[in-house]
């Protein structure tokens, strides 16, 4: 790989060993000097600056850096998708030898698909939300000739069973929203390398995925590396990076500013953003010399009521949801636990073991078909919603993902306020109110009168929330809040969480697929399989000495340190009749 830097910058220049045949048939992409400007005049925004790469066929090269460096504008330069107010330039820019900047829009949508494809970060936003997924796995089969559209429904059944989708008949019937995140994600994966493409686009690829099922997404890639696919991964999950990568270029405002082998960049950093990128990543950030390693979760049975009853107490809730035919489908079962004021609780699980329906019982959005949720020693599952409606303000989510949360016509004071009005602040004193908040979060009056398209990832979720807090909770239910985050925003996220719960006396039941984070930042943890809890104790005692194979499992599936530490069995393995034990451990006070 070739890339190009900034003055100090650091370019480890070509990975190839100076004897190893490549044939000019094995490049499948060839970039020198692209450049990429939006706007014009004063105001014209420079995104991505000189940056060159080769990419050969069965390769890797992941692009790393934070939220706003470019990584994303460049890989949709790379598919012609920059976009209309996009001015695009390069000394060079070859796709299987054909040179791209002269391609027109046929040329293009003769490429897209069959020679490129792309596997996009928003999976809800890159689906059709009006037609089943099936149909959208089929449409590059049909569009490239591939397959007889009376064979594309046994080609998509394949292409859900290759990514990891259970069920893939009835799946395939399904539309975008009536899937969940990980489901979505891998059907769009699908839908990626349905016409076969030479060169894989993978925009944060896993970031919706649980440990699991982003263990076969990476084999799953990697296959297709081993096959022939050369692939450009963008990711901010150094793990996954170290994981698939071979050569990584680290972007800086545009910029690549240092290049070369996964090991070599990832052990021994030249440039001094590099190096600030990499101590930002969860583990690392517990290790970091310079600043000193993070405060430690609190303690169970932490903050302001440790001395007093629980805030939330969950006992043996169960759901049920209906499903063809007049069957159910357990989503819930038997679920037991508690969570005191300034504890951070983790919920840790595959797509589809009832986390999400579980958030759903605790924030009183559904109704447990039995079992109990109470809140501050009283009745809140069930009593009526016209009693619950004065205290739900009590209680508050921190979405996964707050642009698809916000109206996207609201400014942040307006969204800030309408959360302000729901505790009865005057109208005239909302956006006075609204800047505390955003000052209490990072976050200034400049970003007031922003709406959300105008935010960086980070912003938007630092705007989520300063809303939760708005109308002075007591709980805070955390759904993937950080998963979407470049590794330094995320730090900045969980460090004031951490702060807040601290300061606040909140109580946070975080939900992520995350184990570095779950470890970072949660005191307990509890681990969800089909819908019940198969373990929950001290994080570190879960982590180091989990008792139920299902977690064990979870955690060799982890790229990274703590998977390293599962799959070379260095996390003490436990009596088989003692696992049998842990299969429901309701926790015990």
């Amino acid at each position: 790989m070739t890339a190009t830097a900034e003055p100090g910058g650091a370019t480890r220049a070509d990975t190839r060993d100076s004897d190893e045949p490549r044939p000019a048939s094995a490049v499948v992409l060839e970039v020198a000097g692209l450049d990429v400007r939006f706007g014009s005049g004063p105001g014209q925004v420079h995104a991505v600056r000189d940056v060159s790469l080769t990419l050969t066929a069965g390769r890797c090269v992941a692009l790393v850096g934070e939220s706003g460096s470019g990584k994303s504008t460049l890989g949709r330069a790379l598919l012609g998708l920059a976009g209309p107010n996009a001015t695009v330039t390069a000394r060079r820019l070859h796709i299987h030898g054909a040179d791209a900047l002269a391609f027109g829009p046929r040329d293009w949508r003769t490429v897209r698909g069959r020679r490129l494809g792309l596997v996009s970060q928003d999976a809800l936003v890159a689906l059709d939300p009006l037609r089943p997924i099936g149909r959208e796995i089929a449409e590059p089969m049909v569009a490239h000739r591939l397959v007889a559209r009376r064979d594309t429904g046994s080609a998509v059944r394949a292409l859900l069973e290759r990514v990891g989708v259970p069920d893939p008949e009835q799946r395939a019937r399904s539309y975008p929203h009536q899937l969940s995140g990980g489901l979505r994600q891998r059907a769009l994966i699908a839908s990626a390398l349905a016409a076969q493409p030479d060169v894989l686009i993978t925009d944060e690829p896993t970031t919706a995925l649980d440990a699991s099922v982003q263990a076969r997404i990476l084999a799953l890639l990697g296959q297709l590396k081993a096959d022939g696919t050369g692939l450009l991964l963008i990711s901010h999950d150094l793990a996954v990076v170290e994981a698939l990568a071979d050569e990584v270029a680290v972007m800086h405002e545009g910029s690549v500013v240092e290049a070369g082998p996964v090991a070599e960049v990832l052990t021994h950093p030249h440039h001094p953003y590099t190096v600030a990128l990499l101590d930002a990543v969860p583990g690392r950030r517990r290790r970091a010399s310079a600043g000193g390693p993070p405060p430690a979760p609190r303690a169970a049975g932490g903050g302001a009521d440790a001395d007093g009853d629980p805030l939330l107490v969950v006992t043996g809730a169960v759901k049920h949801f209906p499903v063809a035919r007049g069957a159910r489908r357990t989503a819930v079962d038997d679920v037991s636990f508690t969570l005191r004021a300034g504890e951070t609780l983790g919920l840790v699980g595959e797509s589809g073991s009832g986390k999400s329906t579980l958030a759903g019982l605790v924030l009183g959005l559904l109704a447990p078909d039995s079992g109990e949720v109470r809140l501050a020693g009283r009745p809140w599952s069930r009593r009526p919603e016209r009693e619950r409606r004065a205290e739900r303000h009590t209680l508050q989510l921190v979405p996964q993902d707050p642009l698809s949360a916000f109206d996207p016509r609201w400014t942040v004071a307006r969204i800030l306020g309408e959360a302000l009005a729901a505790v009865d602040v005057p109208r005239p004193d909302r956006r006075t109110d609204a800047l505390p908040l955003l000052e209490q979060v990072g976050l200034t009056d400049a970003h007031l009168d922003r709406r959300p398209s105008a935010l960086s990832g980070g912003q938007r979720q630092r705007v989520a929330i300063a809303r939760a807090l708005a109308t002075r909770p007591r709980l805070l239910v955390c759904d993937e809040p950080v998963s979407a985050l470049d590794v330094s925003t995320q730090a900045q996220i969980l460090a004031l969480l951490r702060e807040l719960a601290g300061s606040l006396g909140l109580a946070v039941l975080f939900i992520s697929h995350d184990l570095a984070v779950i470890r970072e930042i949660c005191a307990r943890v509890l681990v969800m399989k089909d819908g019940r809890i198969v373990e929950t104790g001290p994080v570190e005692r879960v982590f180091t000495d989990p008792h139920h194979p299902y977690t064990r499992e979870l955690l060799s599936a982890v790229p990274g340190e703590i998977g390293r530490a599962a799959r070379a069995g260095t996390v003490p393995s436990r009596p088989a009749e003692e696992r049998t034990e842990m299969t429901e451990m309701p926790e015990k006070n």
